[in-house]
């Protein structure tokens, strides 16, 4: 198989994956915002609030939930803060909610499995991922 056919197919299931994480967080009561929302510090998956929450949600699809989890690299977290960071900015609206930064993995077979503030913004630090 050609690296283009493992891109391809591996993007297809990334677009799932976050399909799966939006239903998954419209059944709980979450507004979509914007969804593969480009800025100048790269992409954010989810951008979804619920009350006075708003999270930047990063979708991670791999054979494993624990190895989805552990794909959220450091990099990535920089990177997530800097564009919400950016989001922020262009959206007065949003100002006076509570950010937070939310991971959802999806493994074939399996409902997506969501971890509340991953990573925080202070820090950049990952909590409990596993």
């Amino acid at each position: 198989m050609s690296r283009t056919v493992r891109r391809r197919r591996a993007e297809r299931w990334g677009r799932r994956a976050e399909t799966l994480a939006v239903w998954r967080l419209r059944l709980a009561g979450w507004t979509i915002l914007e969804r593969r929302a480009r800025t100048g510090a790269g992409e954010l998956d989810i951008v979804a609030r619920r009350g006075t929450v708003l999270a930047f949600v990063e979708v991670k699809a791999r054979g494993d939930l624990a190895a989805a989890m552990e794909a959220v690299s450091a990099h990535q977290r920089r990177r997530i803060l800097r564009a919400a960071a950016i989001w922020r900015a262009r959206r007065p609206d949003v100002d006076g909610l509570q950010t937070r930064f939310d991971v959802i993995v999806c493994a074939p077979w399996r409902w997506p499995a969501k971890r509340e503030s991953a990573f925080t913004a202070e820090t950049g630090s990952s909590l409990d991922l596993i």
